[in-house]
């Protein structure tokens, strides 16, 4: 921030600038709290590079050049746009402004999107009425990869929700799928592939677990698998308004929680030896995680293993909570003492010092309501958003970047307002970033994000002032 003032400060002393960059001061005097405080911590940028080769010579030369008034002007103009041109680009790359290209549409409530870590660069695309579609070589194929639309009640908050593959997918052909049966309940099913690449054999279903419902909605959804292989699902309270059964505090039920499986061994599985709460006769082994309201999406960081789930809110306050991945499990995110920071029931004194608060919130005042979980970057096709985690909105459409900016110390910024309903974002083999658009009667569809290249950020830096 520093580095911008001294900036204007010289903007302003320099007597022969023309009005756009008088403009460009006052504009960064006003922003500077909001703008630079996302751009100081922002971990694409090198700033001693930007200060040292870029702004501090540029500073020096435009106090000298008071000096030197009889020098022409047109020299001076040109030298210091030239200067200007750099370090304003370069400090507007810090915003990371982004772009949205459809790769697919026209389809019924998507809510997920995942790869098959295969090698075959397809993407699968989760509707929620109960098929699975392939969108491979830059078209949807016409047959859908898997269809249990006749065992999957629908409406609301039910569905099909999401599929996971297993992370030997390519040699044993397993994917996971997370679905709300005819009663309502979670069903969490095995299915192989058939010969066929592109079908999945619907006869080799196994259902691992069923959990009831006492409601239609909060059901959760994600399915992932971690770093250590092990399958990861979402759980949410139950529903209803503000967990009357009080279950997500409630270690002997598997709603309101993050659980964790292992589905390589026993019948239908096991859960790991060093969950929390293995040996417990009060609680469940299968619980990783508890106080959760509505964990719709979470996502792994594919480069370090950190979690983040992103935990819808009840009527005031959407929070995505952290756990790094050298964490033993354990951790009570809140609900429902607590939503997000703030006490909930109780309406005080909710937090003995035992729960874990989150990284990031946001309230409804804007039209926000509905936070739907992302992932953090680390494809390569967009640099200036590496590092970024990346989640939006399902009512407001709007999608922003977090960056860490210290110890467990988050900074959010918007990337991007949309017009449409974001149920779900995606990762591809690359890690590459797609977003999901829901429609119940279509257009919904299926995007791929990307960063403005750094020459449309420089031209929007200058049509912003």
């Amino acid at each position: 921030m520093r580095l911008a003032v001294k900036l204007c400060a010289a903007c302003k002393k320099q007597r022969n600038f023309v009005s756009i960059w008088k403009r460009i001061c006052a504009h960064f005097d006003q922003r500077k709290n909001s703008f630079l405080n996302f751009w100081v911590p922002y971990p694409a940028i090198n700033h001693w590079w930007l200060q040292n080769v870029f702004l501090q010579p540029w500073l020096d030369y435009s106090v000298s050049m008071q000096n030197h008034m009889r020098m022409k002007f047109k020299t001076i103009y040109i030298i210091q746009t030239i200067f200007l041109i750099f370090a304003f680009s370069s400090v507007v790359s810090a915003e990371p402004h982004v772009a949205i290209k459809p790769i697919a549409s026209g389809l019924i409530k998507p809510v997920a999107i995942t790869h098959a870590g295969d090698g075959s660069g397809r993407l699968f695309i989760t509707l929620q009425g109960g098929e699975i579609l392939i969108y491979k070589g830059r078209q949807l194929l016409s047959n859908p990869f898997l269809d249990v639309s006749p065992l999957v009640s629908t409406g609301g908050e039910r569905g099909l929700l999401s599929i996971a593959f297993h992370p030997d997918y390519a040699n044993n052909g397993f994917l996971f799928l997370n679905y709300t049966n005819t009663d309502g309940a979670t069903v969490i099913a095995r299915y192989r592939v058939s010969p066929n690449p592109n079908v999945v054999d619907p006869a080799s279903a196994k259902i691992l677990l069923t959990i009831p419902q006492p409601s239609g909605n909060h059901n959760g959804g994600q399915l992932q698998f971690g770093p250590d292989g092990f399958l990861y699902i979402g759980m949410g309270d139950g529903g209803s308004t503000g967990d009357p059964s009080n279950f997500a505090q409630n270690s002997a039920t598997l709603l309101g929680k993050m659980l964790r499986i292992d589905v390589d061994t026993g019948s239908p599985y096991t859960s790991p030896s060093d969950n929390p709460f293995v040996g417990n006769p009060q609680a469940r082994d299968e619980i990783w995680a508890s106080g959760l309201r509505n964990p719709w999406r979470f996502s792994f960081d594919r480069l370090n293993g950190d979690l983040f789930i992103a935990d819808v809110g009840q009527r005031n306050w959407e929070e995505v909570n952290f756990q790094r991945a050298e964490s033993m499990g354990g951790e009570n995110y809140g609900w429902r003492l607590m939503e997000g920071n703030h006490c909930y029931e109780p309406d005080a004194n909710c937090n003995d010092g035992s729960l874990v608060l989150p990284i990031l919130e946001y309230g409804h005042s804007l039209g926000d309501c509905s936070i739907t979980g992302g992932y953090r970057y680390r494809g390569t096709k967009n640099p200036r958003l590496y590092g970024l985690y990346i989640y939006g909105d399902f009512c407001s459409g709007r999608i922003w970047g977090a960056v860490e900016a210290g110890s467990d110390q988050w900074t959010a910024v918007k990337l991007l307002d949309t017009d449409f309903r974001i149920s779900a974002f995606g990762e591809d083999e690359a890690g590459e970033i797609y977003v999901a658009q829901w429609s119940s009667t279509g257009p919904g569809a299926v995007y791929r994000l990307s960063q403005l290249n750094e020459a449309m950020s420089a031209i929007h830096l200058l049509l912003l002032f």
